[in-house]
């Protein structure tokens, strides 16, 4: 799947399941988000493709950041990575070089945390993750069928130390007896240093195909992240909030449901060196401004 056009493609098979939104007809070239600084209150970053790629800082990300402050504009990212806690994530961007403040940073997995109930949850995530965050009947799933079984619902975190073998046995619990999985990373997949990763949405639509009834998706496009950045934006309206990402399904589709305006970033993620009107075109799916870099 790890291709442009054919995450491109999945995105469009799974669309159904996404927020409605009315589709603009044409996207304005610009240089900057210099340019639109005075239209714009609150700027939102997705990371994975704008801010960095894997573990790599996207060179001038940073002092962009400080510019459109020293403009008065409000600095928010919003990233659908779910293997950190909150702590984790704050740490993850210092150590890239961003100069961002804890409240700066809202992730998918806060979204999905504010939405377990009770009972045994088992949990999907990578080996470090501390599950410091999850409650402490939380179970860690690995390699053992029994422990799928004996849980009451599922969270999806991370794809980090996930296998086939483990998808199998989760697919095989859900047949035996269905109970509901949140998943904390809507994403399909993600721009790495050298290449795509498959990221938990991927693994979330596989199971929707089979048990629709049964899968709840956190971050973008699904409405639950853009409650808390509004909520951290008091008196922004928000048509004057716009969205930075690099996917069309994601980044701009959600945050244009969301009546923000959207400015899709070209370069390094999602369709780096590709035309992207023509996946506009195709999926009726422009942002307000385009641009190859913040």
């Amino acid at each position: 799947m790890l291709t442009t056009q054919a995450i491109f493609d999945r995105y469009q098979e799974v669309r159904v399941r996404f927020p409605q939104v009315v589709a603009r007809t044409q996207t304005v070239d610009i240089h900057s988000l210099l340019d639109i600084a005075s239209d714009v209150d609150a700027f939102v970053f997705d990371a994975f493709g704008v801010l960095n790629v894997g573990e790599t800082l996207i060179p001038g990300a940073d002092d962009r950041l400080d510019q459109l402050r020293a403009r008065g504009c409000a600095i928010r990212i919003l990233t659908n990575a779910a293997s950190y806690d909150r702590s984790g994530a704050i740490a993850k961007f210092k150590r890239l070089g961003l100069r961002v403040k804890d409240d700066e940073i809202i992730t998918s997995r806060e979204a999905a945390l504010l939405h377990l109930t009770t009972g045994h949850w088992g949990v999907i995530t990578a080996d470090i993750d501390t599950l410091d965050d999850l409650p402490d009947s939380a179970t860690r799933l690995g390699d053992t069928s029994d422990a799928y079984d004996a849980v009451d619902h599922f969270l999806f975190l991370s794809t980090a130390d996930w296998t086939p073998a483990r998808q199998d046995m989760l697919m095989a619990a859900m047949q035996r007896r269905p109970r509901d999985i949140l998943i904390g990373n809507a994403d399909l997949a993600a721009p790495r240093d050298d290449g795509f990763s498959v990221e938990p949405g991927h693994f979330g639509h596989l199971i929707a195909d089979r048990f629709p009834d049964h899968v709840r998706f956190f971050g973008k496009p699904f409405p639950e992240v853009y409650d808390l950045i509004e909520a951290s934006l008091p008196g922004v309206s928000s048509d004057r909030i716009a969205m930075c990402g690099d996917t069309l399904h994601t980044d701009i589709l959600g945050a244009a449901a969301r009546g923000w305006r959207t400015v899709l970033v070209t370069q390094d993620g999602l369709f780096a060196g590709y035309d992207t009107q023509l996946f506009s075109k195709q999926s009726r799916l422009y942002a307000d401004w385009r641009l190859d870099r913040i």
